[in-house]
């Protein structure tokens, strides 16, 4: 077991990281994320996590059933203890978890920097104007559940960093590359220079989705719910459909993903 450091007050300034999470995770914390929750946690003390850690908040009831997770935690990580009282004094709402880390974003490589590393062989996702903090997540939980190489967010696209994000992608968020900047436009450009081609799932789609034979290089563009992609996206796209009922042609935007996902890696 590591060494832990019990807190006595909320107002400790070690912890200030922490502090009233839920307004001030929205604007952001200097470079910093928080990760919460056992199965998340798993990930981010694995080495499958891409991010450094900065410190852990644990609920001091919770310690004793996380021995073999904490065994994990490199040396010198400060692991912060305390009562249910004061940790929820800290976040500004009560944890329920009790298991809380900060990590450190660091120095992320551009999205040219990011597309240029990419294999020979190589499959995106790319999600456009995706505003919805759990179906990020759940893109990023599609994209790490089937080996997408990256995620590729334009600026519309709301932080897969946020804190919600990370906990409804399981981890996700800590494991897929992904960079998130500019307009759709520029990422396309940008996919196109680097011979991808451009599978765009909608209702209306040319081609259903089982009938795709899937391109060396292939990036899968996702749109909000309600509005989709916009037609200047479609028009240079191959527009994929996913097959339904009758009557019916909707689908969660990260459910949708997730069955397109699969179906572009079966047999890969």
């Amino acid at each position: 077991m590591p060494l832990l450091i019990p807190l006595a007050s909320s107002d400790d300034p070690r912890i200030e990281p922490y502090r009233v999470i839920k307004e001030r995770d929205l604007v952001g914390r200097g470079g910093r994320f928080i990760v919460e929750g056992r199965t998340v946690l798993d990930v981010a003390l694995s080495p499958r996590n891409r991010f450094k850690l900065e410190s852990l908040l644990l609920a001091e009831s919770r310690v004793h059933a996380l021995g073999e997770l904490l065994a994990q935690a490199p040396e010198g990580l400060p692991i912060y203890t305390a009562s249910q009282a004061i940790l929820d004094g800290i976040t500004g709402f009560h944890i329920h978890r009790g298991l809380l880390g900060v990590g450190l974003r660091g120095e992320m490589p551009s999205m040219a920097e990011l597309v240029a590393s990419l294999p020979e062989e190589a499959l995106v996702v790319v999600p456009l104007g995706i505003t919805n903090h759990d179906n990020v997540g759940g893109i990023m939980r599609n994209a790490a559940a089937f080996g997408a190489d990256a995620a590729l967010f334009d600026f519309a696209s709301c932080d897969p960093l946020y804190r919600k994000a990370i906990r409804v992608s399981v981890g996700g968020s800590l494991v897929v590359p992904f960079a998130r900047e500019g307009s759709a436009e520029a990422i396309l450009d940008l996919l196109a220079a680097h011979g991808f081609e451009l599978l765009a799932l909608s209702p209306a789609g040319a081609t259903a989705l089982g009938d795709i034979r899937r391109p060396k290089r292939a990036a899968l563009l996702l749109g909000a719910e309600g509005p989709g992609l916009p037609e200047s996206i479609l028009a240079r796209t191959r527009t994929v459909r996913i097959p339904m009922r009758a009557g019916f042609d909707s689908l969660n935007v990260a459910t949708a993903g997730g069955i397109a996902l699969h179906a572009l890696t079966s047999g890969r």
